[in-house]
């Protein structure tokens, strides 16, 4: 059964996201995008020579970054929703690179849910796993905000 927002219940975990390939291009398109060009992240020699990773490493916030696209491929539309707003992170840790070529997914779980004006706000722990590795690339808690539709 697919879940919709108004189906989840605190302490709910969702279906993990399918894995999102990291490659150099959506690095570098990140790094464009944000202005952030440091070496670590975009050039792959100096990173053989000089990094302890010795390959480029993502930005830590591309990672946050692609939570949104994530939430959208386990949480299914529901009529009485008008919108789902990004209503900002509680918390926020890097705990390990993700590295160029690594694959990554997300990890959900329903922390609480509040009632608000203009509908329900969600808070969920997120974790983002690394294939192959143990620890993830980042924890924190995400907050969306359901607005629900008014009934004229």
């Amino acid at each position: 059964m697919a879940l919709t927002l108004l189906d989840l219940e605190i302490q709910q975990a969702l279906p993990a996201s399918s894995w999102t390939h990291i490659t150099q291009s959506t690095i570098n398109k990140f790094a464009d995008a944000t202005g952030d060009h440091q070496w670590i992240h975009i050039d792959a020699e100096r990173c053989q020579k000089e990094s302890p990773f010795k390959q480029t490493i993502a930005h830590g916030f591309l990672s946050a970054s692609l939570m949104p696209k994530a939430f959208e491929e386990v949480i299914q539309p529901h009529n009485e929703i008008a919108s789902v707003l990004n209503y900002g992170i509680n918390s926020l840790r890097f705990l390990e690179p993700v590295r160029v070529d690594d694959k990554v997914r997300y990890a959900f779980k329903v922390a609480k849910i509040e009632q608000k004006p203009l509908g329900k706000l969600f808070t969920f722990d997120c974790a983002v796993e690394i294939g192959g590795r143990e620890k993830p690339a980042l924890i924190g808690q995400f907050l969306m905000l359901a607005v629900i539709r008014s009934v004229r």
